[in-house]
């Protein structure tokens, strides 16, 4: 990424606040109606939405990744949505931000964002509106998948437990539920929040009961004979979704490894400090949210300074490695996987 793209990323995250109090002061100039419409509350709405426009508009930039800020207007449209607010609003925004970003930089900095507003908006129009299940039919153990997220949903954790055991005793490996129903069925659990067909709550819920039957299975988990291989795995300062690199952690003790999983929001000198100790082979770090990015970067340059880690292999994943394939070369990761499957493949090629 050039020196440009970093500065004007730098500037829109540090002066965030400030761009979206005018962005909504703006928005609601052009449109009296609005305040009719939605009133307070949707002015505070408003204000919230413009700071994460600008947090994704602000690390796309940083990391040169014009996709992945017009990845996250489709998702916005889709959430917004499913709320009631059309996307004739959410354009509308974008071009009131758009105006008020150009107007605070210099002319030699204007090419460069209108890059990133012209991915959004100009793909905003052929954007779906909603989005069809992630749960594909003609996967393998699709109907036990479905069955468990139903249960999850009716919050029964206790027959979902009861349903998970008793699919591992009938032969069904451990390592298939991981991938084909505790991974597929998360997924789902996200698409409905989004589509609004969920709440918060529900969705903290499901998480929660999943990660307590994922600690019933544990006992079967850890009967694997050790490899000599130690991982070191963690979600990002500042993120907190931990399920999926729960998820890698577990699979990797499975295939024998020596795993420490440190769970969401760790901080990097501890995360450095823990690395030291273990004498990891691998670290793998997860990033959910796009404005985590440069934690990422940052972690994997604090790693690669210490002659201490100078044999550490570095893996990353999460969402936004995913829609921006060669984004983990522009952190310095040295792979980075898309499941826990794909994870293990990397991790051996090390």
């Amino acid at each position: 990424m050039s020196d440009l793209h970093k500065t004007i990323g730098l500037m829109l995250d540090s002066e965030r606040f400030l761009l979206a109090e005018e962005v909504t002061a703006r928005h609601f100039e052009t449109r009296p109606e609005l305040v009719a419409r939605y009133g307070d509350q949707g002015r505070a709405k408003c204000l919230q939405d413009a700071n994460y426009h600008l947090s994704y508009l602000a690390e796309a930039v940083v990391t040169a990744s014009p996709a992945l800020f017009s990845d996250y207007v489709g998702w916005a449209k889709v959430m917004l949505g499913s709320r009631n607010v059309p996307a004739a609003d959410l354009a509308h925004n974008l071009q009131i931000l758009r105006e008020v970003v150009r107007e605070k930089l210099s002319p030699e900095m204007v090419p460069v964002i209108d890059e990133y507003f012209e991915a959004g908006l100009g793909n905003l129009p052929s954007l779906p509106a909603e989005l069809p299940t992630l749960l594909d039919e003609s996967a393998p153990h699709a109907e036990l998948a479905g069955k468990f997220l139903r249960l999850l949903l009716n919050a029964e954790r206790h027959a979902a437990s009861q349903l998970i055991m008793d699919a591992v005793e009938s032969g069904i490996e451990v390592k298939d539920i991981y991938l084909h129903v505790f991974q597929p069925s998360q997924h789902e659990i996200g698409r409905l929040w989004q589509m609004n067909q969920v709440s918060v709550a529900q969705e903290h819920y499901c998480t929660a009961a999943t990660q307590l039957i994922m600690a019933q299975l544990y006992p079967r988990i850890f009967r694997t004979e050790k490899n000599g291989r130690t991982l070191v795995a963690s979600s990002i300062a500042g993120e907190l979704h931990e399920m999926g690199i729960r998820i890698i952690t577990d699979f990797f003790e499975m295939e024998g490894w020596d795993t420490h999983y440190l769970g969401a929001n760790s901080p990097t000198p501890s995360i450095l400090h823990f690395l030291g100790k273990r004498k990891a082979d691998v670290l793998a770090i997860s990033a959910t949210m796009t404005f985590h990015i440069r934690e990422v970067e940052n972690l994997i340059a604090s790693v690669r300074a210490s002659e201490e880690f100078n044999t550490v292999r570095i893996l990353v994943g999460g969402y936004p490695f995913n829609i921006e394939p060669e984004l983990w070369r522009r952190v310095g990761a040295d792979s980075y996987a898309v499941d826990a499957h794909e994870a293990m493949v990397r991790a051996s090629r090390f």
